[in-house]
C-alpha cells in the first residue's frame, strides 16, 4: 500500500498519497518558476492553489478519502500547464527557437516524461497487444499512443533488424501485468477496492479503446499485417539459422574428434582448418563452446516458457532473464570473430590447393604475376633465385594489415638460394639503412654495398613475438603504469599511436615475429648505394637454416656529410 501524507493547502488539510504529493509539488514549483518574473506572480500562484484546494474539497465530498495521482493529473489537465497559463508555449527564444538553450529543452523534456510516468510501473500490456504487449505497455507507461511506438519499431526493423532485437529483449526483460494490482500500477492508478473491481470487470478501458476510430482500426490492421509479415520472416530465418548452426556444431565437433590429417569428410584437413588447429586451437574450441551456448540458451528459454505456461515451473525472474541475455550476446560476440578467422584460413587453404596462379617471367625466373609485379615496382634485381616456392606474401604484416604485400621467400627444406638487390642514387656521405624483417631460422642477411660491404643477420623469432612487437608491448605497459609517460605517448601523432596499437594487437596480441633491423655508419664515396637481402652462403659466409624469411619497408637515411 502507498503511504498517505497530510498536507496543508490554502489553510485546508488533505490526505494525499506520496506519488500524488510529489507530482503536485512539482506542478506548484513549475508555476512559481513560470510566474516568478511577472508582477503579481505570487498572487496568481496562490489563487491557483486555492482553486486546487476547492477541487480537492469536491473530491472529498464525492467520498474519496485520499487524493491519488490520477486525481492530480486530472486537476493539472483542467487548470493547465505553466506554459499554457503564461502563453509561452509557442513563444520563440532569442534565436527563433522555443527554448533559449539545449539544457532548457532537455529539462522541459525530462519534466514532461517525469509527469507522464509518475506513479507508474513498466509492464507488458495484455489488454492491447499484438505480440507480447511491449509497445502497448510503453505507450501506457508514457501516456502516449501505441501506434507511434509500433510505427517506430517497424522502421527500426528495417535498420538491420535492430527494432526486432530491441523488441525481443524488452519482451524477455519486462514482465507482463497479470494481476489486477499490476494493471493498476501500469496505469498509475491507486490500488483500492473500487479500482480493483473495475479491473476485474474490465471497465477500466478508455473510450478510445471501447470505441476505436476508423483511423485507429486501419492503422492497427496495417501494423498487424506488417508485424505478422516480419515475425514470419524472423521465424523462418531463425529456424534456418538454428539448423545451420546445429549442422556447423556437429561438423566441427566431428572434425575435432577425427585425426587432424584425416582425409575423411568434415575433417580439419578437408575443411582447410588443420593449420589453424596447429597454430591456435583455442579459436576452434571457443567457437564450438560459443555455438553450443548460442543454440542452448534459446532452446532452454522456449522450454522454460512452455513449462511455466503449463504451471510446471515458476516463470523466470527479471535478473535471470538479463543473465541469459548477457550470456547469449557474449556467445554471439565470440562466434562472429572466430567464424571470420576460420573462414579466412579455409579460404586461403582452398585458394592455395585448387587455384593455379598466373605466372610470368621476371629476369629469367618463372614466378607468380603478383610476385613479379612487386619486385618490378620495387626496383629489385634478382641475383640468385633457386628453390623458392614464392617471393612475396601478405596477411601477416607487422600491423596485421592483410592487404600489405611484402617480400617473402619460402622453401620447406631450407634450401632456398636467394639474393635480391636494388640501387639508389645518392650523394657522397654517411647513411643509415632501416627495414622490417623476420625469419624462421638462421642464415638470412641484410647487406649494404657502400665504401665497403656491411652485413647484418635477421633475428630468427619465427612467426610470433619479435623485437618490434616486444618494444611496443613494453612501451604500452609502461604507459599504463606511468601517467606522465602515458601523457607523453598521447602527444605522439595519431597515426603513430594507431600503428603501435596494431603492432601490439597483431596475431591475437602475440605479434608476427617482426624486428626493425638497422645498419648505421654506411660510408658512400660514389653517386649510388646498393643494398639487399641474401641467403647465398658463398656471399654471406653462413648456410641458410630457415624455411622462410620476410622483409619490407626498406628506408635509406642520410646521417652525416
Amino acid at each position: 500500500m502507498k503511504k498517505n501524507i497530510t498536507i496543508n493547502l490554502s489553510g485546508r488539510l488533505f490526505q494525499i498519497d506520496e506519488d500524488a504529493c510529489n507530482m503536485l509539488q512539482h506542478y506548484v514549483d513549475s508555476l512559481r518558476s513560470a510566474f516568478g518574473k511577472e508582477e503579481g506572480g505570487d498572487e496568481i500562484v496562490d489563487d491557483i492553489e486555492t482553486r486546487i484546494a476547492e477541487l480537492f474539497d469536491e473530491l472529498k465530498m464525492q467520498g474519496n478519502e485520499a487524493i491519488n495521482i490520477s486525481h492530480v493529473k486530472d486537476i493539472i489537465s483542467r487548470i493547465g500547464r505553466p506554459e499554457e497559463l503564461t502563453g509561452d508555449e509557442e513563444a520563440d527564444g532569442p534565436n527563433g527557437h522555443r527554448y533559449e538553450s539545449v539544457s532548457d529543452a532537455a529539462q522541459s523534456i525530462y519534466n514532461n516524461v517525469r509527469e507522464r510516468t509518475a506513479g507508474k510501473k513498466l509492464f507488458r500490456n495484455p489488454k492491447d497487444k499484438m505480440l507480447a504487449g511491449v509497445l502497448s505497455g510503453l505507450a501506457t507507461y508514457t501516456d502516449t499512443n501505441p501506434i507511434g511506438w509500433r510505427l517506430a519499431t517497424v522502421l527500426l526493423f528495417c535498420c538491420y533488424g535492430f527494432g526486432l532485437l530491441a523488441y525481443i529483449i524488452l519482451a524477455i526483460v519486462v514482465p507482463e501485468a497479470k494481476t489486477p494490482e499490476q494493471l493498476l500500477q501500469m496505469e498509475g492508478k491507486e490500488i483500492n477496492p473500487q479500482n480493483l473491481a473495475d479491473v476485474v470487470v474490465d471497465t477500466g478501458n478508455t473510450d478510445e479503446e471501447q470505441h476505436p476510430t476508423l483511423l485507429h482500426k486501419l492503422c492497427s490492421l496495417m501494423l498487424k499485417v506488417l508485424f505478422g509479415f516480419f515475425v514470419a520472416i524472423a521465424v523462418v530465418v531463425g529456424i534456418l539459422a538454428a539448423l545451420g548452426a546445429l549442422f556447423a556444431l556437429v561438423v566441427l565437433v566431428s572434425a575435432l574428434v577425427l585425426p587432424v590429417s584425416s582425409s575423411l569428410p568434415f575433417s580439419l584437413e578437408t575443411m582447410g582448418l588443420a593449420g589453424l588447429y596447429q597454430s591456435n586451437p583455442l579459436v576452434l574450441i571457443l567457437f564450438a563452446i560459443s555455438l553450443f551456448m548460442l543454440l542452448l540458451i534459446p532452446i532452454y528459454a522456449i522450454v522454460h516458457m512452455v513449462l511455466s505456461l503449463a504451471r510446471r515451473v515458476r516463470p523466470m525472474g527479471t535478473a535471470q532473464r538479463i543473465l541469459w541475455i548477457v550470456l547469449w550476446v557474449a556467445a554471439l560476440c565470440c562466434v562472429v570473430p572466430c567464424s571470420m578467422t576460420m573462414a579466412d584460413y579455409s579460404d586461403r587453404y582452398y585458394h592455395e590447393k585448387y587455384y593455379e596462379p598466373a605466372t610470368t617471367e621476371y629476369q629469367g625466373v618463372e614466378m607468380r604475376v603478383e610476385d613479379a609485379t612487386y619486385l618490378r615496382r620495387g626496383g629489385w634485381d634478382l641475383l640468385k633465385a633457386e628453390n623458392c616456392d614464392h617471393y612475396t606474401y601478405r596477411g601477416q604484416y607487422l600491423t596485421n594489415n592483410r592487404n600489405m604485400r611484402y617480400m617473402d621467400v619460402y622453401n620447406e627444406s631450407c634450401e632456398e638460394i636467394f639474393q635480391a638487390e636494388r640501387s639508389e642514387k645518392v650523394e657522397p656521405g654517411v647513411y643509415s639503412l632501416s627495414c622490417h624483417v623476420r625469419a624462421e631460422g638462421r642464415g638470412i642477411f641484410v647487406y649494404v654495398r657502400g665504401k665497403e660491404l656491411m652485413l647484418k643477420e635477421i633475428p630468427p623469432y619465427g612467426n610470433e613475438g619479435g623485437e618490434l612487437w616486444e618494444s611496443v608491448t613494453r612501451m604500452e605497459a609502461a604507459a599504463e603504469g606511468d601517467s606522465l609517460k602515458k601523457t607523453q605517448e598521447a602527444a605522439d601523432p595519431k597515426w603513430e599511436q594507431q600503428q603501435r596499437r596494431q603492432i601490439a594487437m597483431a596475431n591475437n596480441n602475440r605479434g608476427y615475429g617482426w624486428s626493425e633491423l638497422k645498419i648505421d655508419g654506411i660510408v658512400v664515396t660514389g653517386d649510388s648505394i646498393a643494398y639487399g637481402i641474401s641467403t647465398n652462403e658463398p656471399f654471406t659466409g653462413q648456410p641458410c637454416r630457415s624455411q622462410w624469411f620476410s622483409a619490407t619497408d626498406f628506408k635509406l637515411t642520410r646521417t652525416g656529410g
